[in-house]
């Protein structure tokens, strides 16, 4: 067969892919040092995490700031030793093991002096079973590795009639395991979707190992990025998740287009460029979609979730230059031979370029197609009322951050969280922190604490105390309620509109603590989250518009995407907060969403929705423009798109499903919601409502204000792949 005639790939990409594939030793070694390089620098001088998400203008906020600025001495972290024994603490075997136990954390060098339970009636139980302890740290910036022998002096001590627990943040954080190898899961998962798809070891390595490439670089880069925008320690993990996944999709769709161009006929320079010019093409308009939804996290207003923009469209950038520019040399070294260790059931079958599914054979794709748009309403009903069911748990949806009573029932601050709540009330591991400013001559508090004392949900209160300046005073309360649980949210915000502004001495009190701080975070991720919904959406749509040429389409895709988002926030919310199957993926309890977890999910999930849709909508647009006919576009062109975006959707759901074996509770729901999301978004939208919506449309398709109908051109003129013209 003589090789079919290809035009010469015309413009900056098709002469950039040409450059690489030419220069592909150049651009391998420069990719190769540039990662090392900036690694190196990265992973060695990298900001720390930033994990504090108090701040800005909240009552809690204020509250902090003026016990940090009154009360500076009381700054510090602290640990609380829970003590249960069975035959009481006075229990002469008991005793001697307890005071041991306080003995070995006083004497170490990250601890303050240690007031034991039997100096002090208030921290023991009425009937001397249960008890407690402050253990000051020293140091606040102690690190997981010193806090953990502590973690391990008290463990090993349980037992023989006597359980303890060591509670608190840092205990907690070092009590966490690393992510551990989860990403290298995800990585496998990937490979085995590839070579089935493709069938072919070499091409199966090239997308992974672009990928690869781009997270090492665009994580050393995030890491860079962290001292001017400082972000919280999950970044790196759920960056990495965002990475391989379009990493390996963008690499995915440009390589089959690479495979399709060799298959008619063209030569391996010219395959790369066409390659570049149509599939890349289409991934930088989706990359810069995913890129622009997560830049729509800065409308929070949040600074650490700036700082989450920010590292993740990092990760994105790097992947997107990675996809033409390290693939194309990679794809020169591969030439014809990408085909190369295939499974012996795929054949190399050469087809002319206006080949296509022919009438007499087609393929499943486009026979579902079929099956859809002979009764397209009612597909589209059915369709909906799935997504609509699916999303209707998110209306009872609560957020709140992870506190020591949602990990897992093996971990010691779990065990502390369980043995303070049976023996001093759920409340006291949610304490309200109450700070004031007042008047050197009259600090008296008192009338304010009579009146929280008597709120309905406050167990007690304690006195108040002046500052050393004599400026300032604080009390704290303790809630009937615990940490996660919807009346002590309800309790925070009556005693704020009612209690306070009414209580007797006209000092403005503030209501703060850790407890009053995550619902304050809450509150305002709930106030700003439709504002960033509807910022994404628009600046979407106005790149979509761009690329289709259709206001329909883009208004199809926005609220198709809004369906599926919503249906995996259903799940969420029946799965983490409701604890349907919890525990069988790995959620401990039922517990609130994860505050940062729907706001991260949204643009995400919108931004990879889009990718889909590109790739879809331009094969779709493509086959209009050949054939002028609605029906047959749609058609082929989800028979064209069906096994490279199924590739692609299983990948990204092996990658984010990973995540459920991963510690961190946040991840893991973020990683399940947005699993479920791709999930959704690759069958029942791609397969049902894309096909059923568009062929109710019609022509309306492709309404654009102020131009014509387009018209069909000619087969010749029309690229096979994908091909974006704008």
């Amino acid at each position: 067969m003589m090789p079919t005639e290809t035009p010469r790939a015309d413009g900056a990409l098709g002469t950039l892919a040409r450059f690489c594939h030419r220069r592909r030793r150049l651009v391998l070694l420069t990719w190769i040092v540039g990662v090392v390089a900036v690694a190196f620098v990265g992973f060695g001088y990298g900001a720390a995490p930033d994990n504090d998400f108090s701040g800005g203008n909240s009552d809690s906020a204020k509250a902090q700031a003026l016990i940090e600025k009154h009360f500076p001495e009381e700054q510090g972290d602290t640990l609380t030793l829970a003590i249960k024994a069975e035959k009481g603490v006075d229990d002469p075997a008991a005793r001697q093991k307890i005071e041991k136990v306080i003995d070995d954390l006083a004497a170490s060098p990250m601890t303050g002096p240690v007031i034991s339970p039997y100096q002090d009636k208030n921290l023991v139980t009425k009937d001397r079973r249960i008890a407690r302890t402050t253990i000051p740290l020293t140091d606040k910036d102690a690190t997981k590795t010193e806090i953990k022998p502590l973690v391990a002096t008290v463990k090993e001590a349980s037992g023989d009639g006597v359980t303890l627990g060591l509670g608190g943040t840092k205990a907690e954080q070092a009590e966490t395991p690393q992510q551990g190898p989860v990403e290298s899961v995800g990585v496998l998962a990937a490979a085995v979707i590839l070579f089935i798809a493709f069938g072919s070891l070499v091409a199966m390595g090239l997308p992974i190992v672009t990928a690869l490439l781009a997270i090492l670089g665009g994580i050393a880069l995030m890491k860079l990025a962290g001292h001017v925008v400082p972000a919280p320690d999950f970044t790196v993990i759920l960056a990495a998740m965002i990475g391989l996944g379009v990493g390996i999709d963008y690499a995915l769709f440009i390589v089959t287009r690479y495979k399709d161009s060799l298959q008619e006929g063209d030569e391996p320079e010219s395959a790369t460029a066409k390659a570049i010019v149509t599939a890349g093409r289409a991934m930088l308009f989706a990359g810069t979609t995913v890129v622009i939804a997560l830049l729509g996290l800065i409308v929070m207003g949040q600074r650490l979730m700036t700082g989450v923009a920010v590292a993740t469209s990092v990760i994105v950038l790097v992947t997107m230059i990675a996809a033409v520019t390290l693939l194309p040399a990679f794809l020169g070294f591969a030439g014809p031979r990408i085909n190369s260790l295939r499974l012996p059931r795929r054949r190399f079958r050469p087809r002319g370029p206006s080949s296509g599914p022919s009438r007499e054979r087609r393929g499943p794709a486009e026979r579902w197609a079929g099956v859809v748009q002979r009764r397209p309403l009612v597909a589209a009903i059915l369709a909906s009322s799935v997504l609509l069911v699916l999303a209707a748990p998110v209306l009872a949806m609560r957020l709140s951050l992870p506190d020591a009573s949602v990990q897992p029932h093996d971990r010691s601050s779990y065990i502390s969280h369980e043995i303070v709540s049976e023996g001093f009330g759920p409340g006291f591991g949610a304490p309200l922190i109450f700070a004031a400013e007042v008047d050197p001559q009259n600090a008296d508090l008192r009338p304010v604490v009579q009146a929280v004392g008597k709120t309905q949900g406050i167990a007690y209160v304690t006195q108040p105390r002046a500052s050393k300046d004599g400026k300032a005073a604080t009390f704290m309360a303790f809630p009937t309620t615990g940490y996660q649980d919807e009346a002590t949210v309800n309790l925070v915000h009556r005693l704020r509109d009612d209690v306070l502004p009414e209580a007797p001495g006209g000092q403005r009190v503030y209501l703060g603590g850790p407890n009053a701080a995550t619902i304050d975070i809450a509150d305002e991720v709930g106030s700003r989250l439709p504002l960033m919904i509807a910022v994404v959406i628009a600046m979407s749509m106005v790149l979509l518009i761009a690329l289709v040429r259709s206001v329909t389409i883009a208004l199809q895709a926005a609220l198709m995407n809004l369906l599926s988002i919503g249906a995996a926030y259903g799940v969420i919310v029946a799965v983490v907060q409701w604890g349907w199957f919890g525990p069988a993926l790995g959620f401990p309890t039922s517990m609130p969403i994860t505050t940062w977890v729907p706001m991260m999910m949204f643009p995400v999930l919108f931004g990879l929705s889009m990718d889909y849709e590109v790739f879809l909508i331009s094969r779709i647009r493509e086959e209009y423009e050949r054939t002028g006919d609605t029906r047959m576009a749609v058609t082929r062109g989800l028979a064209r798109t069906a096994k490279v975006i199924t590739a692609a959707a299983a990948i990204m759901i092996a990658v984010f499903t990973t995540s459920l074996v991963g510690p961190d509770i946040g991840v893991k729901q973020g990683g399940l919601g947005m699993a479920v999301a791709v999930l959704i978004d690759a069958t029942v939208v791609r397969m049902i409502l894309v096909p059923a919506v568009m062929e109710l449309c019609g022509k309306a398709n492709w309404w654009m204000p102020g131009r014509r109908a387009p018209k069909a051109i000619s087969a010749s003129q029309a690229e096979v792949g994908g091909e974006v013209r704008v």
